[in-house]
């Protein structure tokens, strides 16, 4: 069986590498620690834009939600509008046909009169007349003027035409108002639908900083998982020292290794120390080749 010769590195060397690690220990946990509080501002920020956008959409669809049922009732008034615009249409038909009926029957029709008015004014407007000529139009256009005032005023005594010129002024204020109607609910529609897609492009901008917090923090806490798992390989190391330190404590002690160590795994043993005065870490399966050797 072959001796497992005593290691000849100094415990000093040991004692100031192992202070080393737990230096590099020490400095890997600062950092691990302040990456988790940066860790943990990325998640807060994150967090509180989230809620930001959770709020904004809650409020988004509250204004789509109105604006629906708006357009709901736009596209109801709309028909009642159209209603009452065809009611107005047919009562302007039925009294225009009532006041031709009911016309003086010597009188020229109204619509003839009306006209000829609109021709000669037209022709006052555009053509350049005598003063003789022009005095004569006017004398023309004054008759017709008189002819159209003596027939309404005898139309207006008639109670007949009175009673649906008044259905029809009554129809027309009801039609109106219907349409002023529709405008005012589409006013609201519309100023629902810009405060919905206002908040909805907030909630976008505000989402994209969420997402932007989020790949920050997902780097921070891989950058912190780093720190802390050099931080565990320092503090192993810092624990493989001492327990080579214990060995080789026991070695000066007791000169060779427990029986039972194997000649191959004693100079295994003697490789793998050698290796670590060098600097090189030990593995787990490095350990147990120690252990088993008797050296630890």
């Amino acid at each position: 069986m072959t001796e497992l010769q005593p290691p000849v590195e100094p415990v000093e060397d040991l004692d100031h590498r192992r202070e080393r690690e737990i230096g590099e220990a020490e400095r890997h946990r600062r950092k691990r620690d302040e990456l988790n509080d940066k860790t943990r501002e990325w998640m807060e920020q994150r967090d509180g834009l989230n809620a930001q956008v959770r709020g904004l959409v809650e409020d988004a669809v509250k204004h789509r939600e109105s604006r629906d049922k708006l357009n709901a009732e736009v596209r109801e008034a709309k028909v009642e509008r159209d209603r009452l615009n065809r009611r107005v249409n047919e009562l302007g038909d039925a009294l225009n046909e009532l006041r031709r009926v009911r016309q003086p029957r010597a009188s020229v029709p109204v619509g003839k009169l009306r006209r000829d008015l609109k021709e000669l004014e037209f022709r006052q407007m555009t053509s350049v007349l005598t003063v003789e000529k022009e005095r004569g139009l006017i004398e023309e256009m004054g008759m017709l003027r008189a002819q159209l005032d003596k027939i309404e005023k005898s139309l207006e005594q008639d109670t007949e035409v009175k009673k649906h010129r008044e259905e029809l002024h009554a129809a027309k204020e009801e039609a109106e108002t219907a349409h002023r109607k529709v405008g005012e609910l589409a006013e609201r529609a519309q100023a629902e639908h810009d405060a919905m897609t206002k908040l909805y492009e907030q909630s976008d901008a505000l989402r994209r900083d969420a997402d932007k917090a989020q790949e920050e923090f997902i780097k921070s806490k891989m950058a912190a998982d780093e720190e802390h798992r050099k931080h565990i390989e320092h503090i192993r190391q810092v624990h493989d020292m001492d327990k080579l330190a214990h060995g080789y404590s026991t070695k000066l002690r007791h000169g060779a290794p427990s029986p039972g160590g194997e000649g191959e795994t004693l100079r295994e043993a003697e490789q793998i120390f050698e290796r670590f005065k060098k600097g090189d870490k030990l593995s787990t399966e490095d350990l147990m080749t120690l252990q088993k050797s008797g050296y630890l």
